[in-house]
């Protein structure tokens, strides 16, 4: 099989649209009336849901066909003092030197997406307020390991600092 784009595009243009099908299912929005809940109600709601759930489930596995990380020329926020992202070459090399961990986080994915199927059979809107939290886990903790794993506490101490300082 050959790749037809590379991770990152894989995510922007698949993996993320999918996921946000999920996320976006139920949420509360503050008026100035009060707290207004948005949760599936119709079929087609629920569809998307599994629209969602399906393309996740499937997609997450298409993160084991070896491809570039990132498109020709895109290197990340990876170069210079303040870089917390890893280039390309380099999230390569950390999954070569740990494909466990890769396959882990890929198959953390796909089981959240059979949970969002499920969930999304049994029409169980409180549960897919627990799932659309166990995908942002699943995402996050991937993210922070592959993508931007210099986004940590050290990171925001310094950016808090800066911060501080446009306001003086």
């Amino acid at each position: 099989m050959t790749p037809v784009v590379s991770a990152k595009e894989l995510m922007k243009y698949m993996i993320d649209p999918a996921a946000d099908n999920i996320f976006e299912a139920v949420g509360t929005t503050f008026t100035k009336r009060g707290a207004v809940d948005r949760e599936p109600k119709t079929d087609h709601d629920w569809d998307k849901v599994r629209i969602g759930a399906v393309s996740l489930a499937e997609g997450a596995y298409l993160l084991k066909i070896r491809r570039p990380f990132t498109p020709p020329g895109v290197e990340n926020n990876s170069t210079g003092p303040e870089a917390v992202e890893l280039s390309s070459a380099q999230i390569t090399a950390k999954v070569e030197r740990d494909p466990v961990e890769w396959n882990a986080r890929i198959e953390a994915l796909r089981n959240v997406a059979l949970e969002a199927l499920d969930v999304a059979k049994r029409k169980d809107v409180a549960e897919l307020w627990d799932v659309g939290e166990n995908l942002d886990k699943a995402c996050e903790a991937c993210h922070r390991s592959y993508w931007y794993p210099g986004e940590g506490a050290e990171f925001y101490r310094k950016l808090r600092r800066r911060l501080e300082g446009l306001h003086k």
